[in-house]
């Protein structure tokens, strides 16, 4: 599954440094990194649950809640590292079905052209992602299968906090002393 995750992380890598939305370099944000194990686990079950209906939602969304987390720890990470079921706590604002409006809006303050651009930057590396999957053969309801899905969640997360902190600002260039 180590080789299938990195083929993913090479994937969407080289799309978003096509438009433009992470640098060369991935960003280090271990506060953030810290947070996947627990947005993972509250998540998997809704996610699972819409994966055969709506695949693209239920990775996608992934990728959105990465990007919240990273503006949460920009913002006022002593507030937000401290709640309790962060990802219930975003989901509950105004359900699953609508989260990408909601971090969208309320939690990144897109308008406009931002909006739209992450929304198909976002449905592009779902789409990409789910495709990868697929093409992997896996029986439904295995281990292998469970643990590609996670697989693809896993980096659409840290590149959902990548183009966030990229937007905001941050970038990772090498410095050479």
């Amino acid at each position: 599954m180590e080789k299938f995750e990195e083929q993913l992380r090479e994937d969407l890598h080289q799309y978003l440094l096509s438009v433009k939305e992470v640098d060369e370099r991935m960003p280090e944000c271990p506060d953030v990194e810290w947070k996947w194990d627990e947005m993972a686990n509250a998540y998997i079950p809704d996610g699972i649950r819409e994966f055969q209906d709506y695949p693209s939602a239920s990775l996608g969304w992934m990728m959105y809640i990465g990007m919240a987390v990273a503006k949460m720890w920009d913002t006022d990470w002593d507030r937000y590292s401290k709640i309790e079921g962060l990802y219930v706590y975003m989901r509950d604002k105004r359900g699953y079905d609508v989260m990408d409006e909601y971090i969208r809006g309320e939690v990144l303050k897109l308008k406009g052209k931002s909006y739209k651009d992450i929304e198909e930057v976002a449905g592009e590396c779902a789409s990409r992602v789910y495709n990868t999957l697929m093409r992997q053969r896996l029986e439904p309801g295995t281990k292998e299968a469970f643990d590609g899905y996670v697989a693809c969640l896993h980096q659409l997360y840290l590149f959902g906090a990548a183009i966030q902190l990229r937007r905001m600002g941050y970038h990772m260039t090498k410095v050479d002393l």
